[in-house]
């Protein structure tokens, strides 16, 4: 189980991204499609075209994490911006939460494919 403090910077690439980057790739990704410092603290969330598979890129201070998490049916309810422009949405930490608890953030209820065991 993750869990993080509710003052944690997210940012969510809007664009589907090539889900063979791992730590380099990720890094080069966020510097360059989100134009923001991989090492500032905050996490950075990527997808897929199908939204099926999501990786998150984390600097702790001392290394990088790369989480992810394939779905085994279903997709992500990924946010949509209004500014499709910028390339990135910003979330807070519980917004996240929701998003990989398979809550659908535009209606806020579970998503049909997602169960608890």
């Amino acid at each position: 189980m993750l869990s993080f403090s509710g003052t944690l910077k997210v940012y969510v690439a809007i664009q589907p991204c090539d889900m063979r980057r791992s730590f380099d790739g990720l890094h080069n990704a966020v510097g360059t499609l989100l134009g923001e410092d991989p090492k500032c603290g905050a996490l950075f969330a990527f997808t897929n075209k199908r939204r099926s598979l999501l990786k998150i890129l984390y600097w702790d201070g001392s290394g990088i994490w790369v989480l992810a998490k394939r779905l085994e049916k279903g997709t992500f309810s990924w946010p949509k911006p209004s500014d499709v422009n910028q390339g990135k949405l910003r979330l807070s930490a519980t917004a996240l939460a929701l998003l990989l608890d398979g809550i659908d953030m535009r209606d806020g209820c579970q998503r049909p494919w997602y169960e608890i065991k």
